[in-house]
């Protein structure tokens, strides 16, 4: 990973920020040109505080990528009912607010939606 971001700092035109990357098997520091890796002292504080910025890093993408499944998933399966479209779906997703709200409400409340119909909602229903 740091070869890959060192890369992209370079074609960016980015030379002032320091890079390093942390292994996570024997939680080894490296950074550019430096063929060794530095090892903290376990009890060392900088070693916590680039262990906790690499945890935040990947919970921050993992979370970004659930989100962004989880997303996709729900457009999908609302783009493939008839008569659903950008308009409704948001309106849908305004009011019960996820794809399984939509699923657990009653046919009369999806049609009481602003720009739906009784036919759009057992359309809806049908498919989800």
């Amino acid at each position: 990973h740091l070869g890959a971001a060192l890369q992209v700092f370079l074609e960016l035109g980015i030379d002032d920020v320091p890079l390093s990357s942390l292994a996570k098997e024997n939680e080894e520091l490296f950074v550019p040109y430096s063929p060794d890796g530095i090892i903290l002292p376990r009890t060392s504080q900088a070693l916590f505080l680039v262990q906790r910025v690499r945890d935040e890093a990947h919970r921050f993408a993992i979370t970004f990528h659930r989100q962004r499944r989880s997303k996709h998933n729900i457009q999908s399966a609302m783009d493939l009912v008839p008569g659903i479209g950008p308009k409704r779906k948001r309106m849908l997703m305004r009011k019960f607010g996820s794809l399984k709200g939509v699923r657990e409400a009653p046919l009369e409340d999806i049609a009481a939606v602003p720009g739906m119909t009784m036919k759009a909602a057992r359309a809806l229903k049908s498919h989800i």
